[in-house]
C-alpha cells in the first residue's frame, strides 16, 4: 500500500498563510512538515493540533538562507518520512521603509529570506523529488504587485520580483531532469492584510479589486490544490488577487 504523501511548508508555524496551506493539505490527508525559524512555541502547538487528529507530522526550525540549515530541514524530512511529495514556499518577510531610509543590508535581508531561501529549497526539494518515481510538485509564493509596484517596499519588490524566473527556471531544470516534477507560482494580492493596516489603506486595497472586498489565506491555499491536481500545469504564475494585476483602480 502506497503511504501518505508528503508536504513541506515553509512558515507553516504561525499562524498565517502557510498555515493556512498546511491546514487544508492536512484535510486532504498529507503527513506534514512544518517549518519555522524563530516561531518554536507555535510551530510545537500546530504538531499538538495536528496529531491530535492523527497526523503523522514534525516541526523542524531552519534558516532558509543558511544553506547547511535547508539540507538539514530537507534530510530530516526524508529520514522521517522518506519520501517529499510537495513543497509550498510561504516563508516571507514584508518590510517596509521609505526608498530615502533603504539600506543595502535591508536589500541583503530581504533577498536572503524571499530570494535565496525560496532558492535554497526549492533546489535541494527538487532534486531529491527527482530521484522519486512519482516525482513531485513545488509551489513558490511572488506577489501580485511587482507588476505594479506600490510605495515604501522597494526591498521587498527586489526580493519577489525574482520569483516568477526562479519558477520556470527550476521547471526547465527539474522537469527535463524527471517529468514527474512540476514547479508552479502563485502571486497573491491582499489576502491577508495586516491587523493594524489604517483603515484608508485596507479600504484601498479592496477598492483596487475588481471583486471589490479582500481575500483570504484560504484563496492561495485553494490554489496550491488546484497545481496539485492538475498534471500538465507547470512553470506557470497564477495571480489570486481579485483583477489587482489587471486593474488600475
Amino acid at each position: 500500500m502506497t503511504s501518505p504523501k508528503v508536504a513541506l511548508v515553509t512558515g507553516s508555524g504561525m499562524r498565517r498563510i502557510g498555515a493556512t496551506v498546511a491546514d487544508a493539505l492536512a484535510e486532504r490527508g498529507y503527513r506534514l512538515v512544518v517549518h519555522y525559524r524563530t516561531s518554536a512555541d507555535d510551530a510545537n502547538d500546530a504538531v499538538g493540533r495536528y496529531r491530535s487528529r492523527g497526523i503523522d507530522v514534525i516541526a523542524v526550525q531552519a534558516d532558509l538562507a543558511d544553506e547547511t540549515a535547508v539540507k538539514s530541514l530537507l534530510r530530516q524530512t526524508l529520514d522521517h518520512f522518506g519520501r517529499l511529495d510537495v513543497l509550498v514556499n510561504c516563508a516571507a518577510i514584508w518590510p517596509k521603509k521609505r526608498l530615502e531610509d533603504t539600506t543595502a543590508l535591508d536589500v541583503r535581508n530581504a533577498f536572503d529570506t524571499n530570494t535565496l531561501g525560496t532558492f535554497l529549497c526549492c533546489q535541494h526539494a527538487g532534486l531529491a523529488m527527482v530521484q522519486q518515481p512519482e516525482g513531485g510538485n513545488i509551489v513558490t509564493i511572488g506577489d501580485w504587485a511587482i507588476e505594479r509596484p506600490y510605495l515604501d517596499h522597494a526591498a521587498y519588490f527586489l526580493s519577489k520580483g525574482a520569483i516568477p524566473t526562479m519558477t520556470r527556471m527550476f521547471a526547465v531544470e527539474l522537469g527535463t531532469r524527471n517529468p514527474a516534477v512540476r514547479v508552479n507560482c502563485i502571486l497573491p494580492g491582499p489576502v491577508m492584510l495586516p491587523a493594524d493596516l489604517p483603515a484608508d489603506e485596507r479600504q484601498e486595497a479592496i477598492d483596487g479589486t475588481l471583486v471589490k472586498r479582500e481575500g483570504k489565506p484560504e484563496n492561495v491555499a485553494q490554489a496550491v490544490q488546484f497545481f496539485l491536481d492538475n498534471d500538465f500545469v507547470t512553470g506557470v504564475c497564477l495571480p489570486v488577487d481579485g483583477g489587482r494585476t489587471i486593474y488600475g483602480g
